[in-house]
């Protein structure tokens, strides 16, 4: 890796480019190997973490944390539509439309870099099964079953 490091350090600075010391950030993924990285004689930070195009990433390659926080940015974007959710002049198609286009999205975005595990899918139906439940007004006596829903 120190090797790798140095040649992209030599060709962005023989263009014109330099890296940025206290920008740059080492994450060791899947590896014994752990000696650290330096450039120009200062070693960069490792890091157990870190978020990267809004996708949280981290040296065990799991997807648990990105999609606790997909989780919560989407009920963010459910409850800002409270009013909608509410209303009685929109017919639940297009509530359910509204909420694929807003909340869902929130929620799937950067989904294709996830490990589907088992777990992950049943956080998301929960997740997702919870919303249409408020939309379509079904509360805890009334329950139906999650394949009708």
């Amino acid at each position: 890796m120190q090797i790798k490091t140095a040649g992209v350090s030599a060709v962005s600075a023989s263009v014109g480019l330099n890296i940025h010391k206290g920008k740059t950030k080492v994450l060791n993924f899947n590896t014994e190997n752990s000696s650290p990285i330096t450039l120009d004689d200062e070693t960069l930070e490792d890091v157990e973490s870190f978020t990267y195009l809004g996708s949280i990433i981290n040296e065990q390659g799991g997807s648990d944390a990105d999609v606790k926080a997909r989780i919560g940015k989407a009920w963010a974007a459910f409850l800002q539509l409270k009013n909608i959710w509410n209303s009685k002049q929109l017919s639940n198609n297009i509530k359910v439309r509204i909420f694929n286009t807003n909340a869902n999205s929130v929620l799937l975005y950067g989904a294709e870099v996830w490990r589907t595990t088992i777990t992950i899918i049943k956080k998301v139906q929960v997740f997702i099964n919870s919303c249409l439940r408020k939309i379509l007004n079904i509360h805890w006596p009334n329950t139906i079953s999650n394949s009708i829903l």
